[in-house]
């Protein structure tokens, strides 16, 4: 059955109050909740982790430190990606976007570098190699990335092409015929079948489904045994590209960069393909790499 979009992508309003004489009523997005959740999700699971030895050395308390460095990764990663790859004309004319998070605007590829770096530093502090890190870390990942998605649906963005599929999802905001009507006309449309032509691919929760839950479930069970070196991260880096690269062919391209070759080639795409290579040369060094043994936690 055809879906009407019209979740309000604010979840609560916090108590208005007024600083230096002007008035600010604060909100909270669902958008921040999933990342909450995500974290959240990461702290838990790794928690397990660390406390069946699979970081050796590493405690509760250097975790958390970990988890620290590895939220920073993503948010400032996320944001700098998002300018360089999809806005850098926006950043060039007007610098100051950068820091407003607030507008919306993160790059999943830009948050994995943010995170590859801060895991590189934190591992690097405590003599670890720096690949028995991230492949602890992949599989916490992906919850992350699903609860993403769910906020990119409940804010109605990222929507998918047109579809004539019974599952499709009409996005008010992707249409400027729509986007200016009120609710009551937009409920009587759609409960005539008026407006089912708009129905479009609800991408976001296939890359939920693929990113999230299925590479999850994929890492989180591929993990519960010692695997060598670069296997687990390897195995993340493929999967993701190959998910990742499929949905975009249902995806809309980003409005200010559409198609860069042949009609169908999306920035994502590109982004994607380095990773689907660099999943297969670490699964291919991990044949000959060692395998981290557990041992048991150090006392927080």
């Amino acid at each position: 059955m055809i879906y009407l979009h019209q979740i309000d992508p604010i979840a609560f309003w916090l108590p208005a109050f007024t600083l230096f004489g002007k008035q600010f009523h604060p909100s909270v997005h669902w958008y921040g909740i999933m990342y909450l959740l995500g974290f959240a999700a990461a702290w838990y699971l790794g928690r397990s982790r660390i406390k069946a030895g699979r970081l050796p050395g590493v405690d509760t308390n250097g975790y958390g430190d970990l988890m620290f460095y590895a939220m920073l990764g993503v948010v400032l990663g996320g944001r700098i990606g998002y300018v360089l790859f999809y806005a850098f004309g926006d950043f060039l004319s007007n610098p100051l976007m950068l820091i407003r998070v607030w507008e919306g605007g993160m790059s999943f590829h830009g948050g994995l570098l943010g995170v590859f770096g801060a895991v590189a530093w934190w591992a690097r502090r405590h003599r670890l190699h720096v690949f028995d890190v991230v492949d602890f870390i992949a599989p916490l990942v992906p919850p992350g990335l699903g609860f993403g998605r769910l906020g990119n649906f409940i804010g109605g963005e990222l929507w998918g092409k047109y579809t004539q599929a019974g599952w499709g999802v009409i996005f008010p905001r992707a249409e400027n015929y729509l986007a200016n009507m009120d609710a009551a006309t937009l409920q009587s449309e759609y409960a005539r079948g008026a407006l089912d032509h708009f129905a479009r691919h609800p991408s976001q929760l296939y890359q939920a489904a693929l990113e999230g839950l299925v590479l999850f479930c994929v890492l989180w069970f591929y993990s519960r045994k010692p695997r060598p070196r670069y296997a687990v991260a390897g195995l993340f880096a493929l999967l993701y590209g190959l998910f990742r690269f499929a949905v975009e062919f249902v995806r809309m391209p980003d409005s200010q960069l559409g198609y860069l070759a042949f009609g169908w080639v999306t920035m994502g795409q590109v982004l994607s393909l380095p990773l689907i290579l660099l999943g297969l040369f670490w699964l291919w060094r991990s044949r000959s790499a060692p395998t981290l043994q557990p041992q048991s936690a150090p006392a927080a």
